[in-house]
């Protein structure tokens, strides 16, 4: 059927994946009848008959899925055959994965790429639709909740590293361009640039250095979350103690 075919490389491997997810997406959403499903790289999908030999070279769909149709609603039997489409198509990736000498490393870098679609039961079931309508408001909502609390976290935060200043109650101008000048005298403490307004910036609960979120990996809504933040070289130096 595919002779001579042999992803070697995760990427490799995953494209064979996503071929074969495509063209089963295809045929679970025509409406075709009696599917015994094979899908191929090259996003084709077909009706066939098991391979004949024993062991087949390839793990092979589970067979006579058909037959279940008969006293199921069409919904439920399309969304036996997904989930059933989605357990054989993990099985010929990490045969791949298993048959080329994927390490830890690689087999882990593989699923993860898998796990980032979608499967085919959430497609088929329109469940993938909903969780990406969800995931758009979820991220709009907090891109701007994200803005004003790091413009806060930002303009508020930066002042307690600085230099302490006199404030001048009489002339609030003067307050307002000496707090930018402050804050502009921030540096971060992993790339060492400046301070920013537009910028989501965290600081370490131990050693009282600013970080940009992004040099830290921390984003705003996962600093709500913490508790007391120890920067990565706090972290590393705790580690390190007997």
């Amino acid at each position: 059927m595919e002779a001579g075919y042999n992803p070697r490389t995760v990427e490799e491997v995953f494209r064979d994946f996503k071929g074969r997810r495509a063209g089963l997406i295809k045929a679970l959403t025509a409406e075709k009848e009696n599917l015994c499903l094979y899908g191929f790289p090259s996003e084709q999908w077909e009706v066939n008959l098991p391979a004949e030999e024993v062991p087949p070279e390839l793990p092979e769909p589970a067979l006579g899925i058909n037959f279940a149709r008969d006293g199921m609603q069409e919904k439920d039997w399309l969304s036996l055959v997904a989930v059933h489409s989605d357990a054989w198509l993990l099985a010929v990736a990490f045969y791949f994965g298993a048959r080329f000498g994927f390490d830890k490393a690689d087999r882990k870098r593989l699923f993860n790429m898998i796990n980032d679609l979608p499967t085919v039961f959430e497609v088929v079931t329109g469940i993938a639709k909903k969780q990406q309508k969800e995931k758009s408001s979820v991220s709009n909502h907090s891109s701007n909740k994200s803005k004003s609390s790091s413009k806060s976290r930002a303009s508020e935060t930066p002042g307690k590293i600085s230099k302490p200043q006199p404030k001048d109650e009489e002339d609030g101008l003067d307050d307002e361009e000496d707090d930018d000048d402050e804050h502009g005298e921030t540096l971060c403490g992993a790339c060492g640039d400046n301070y920013a307004s537009d910028e989501f910036w965290i600081c370490c609960d131990i050693c009282e250095k600013w970080f940009h979120g992004k040099c830290v990996k921390i984003t705003p809504a996962r600093a709500e979350h913490i508790k007391q933040y120890k920067c990565p070289s706090c972290s590393s130096n705790k580690r390190a103690r007997p």
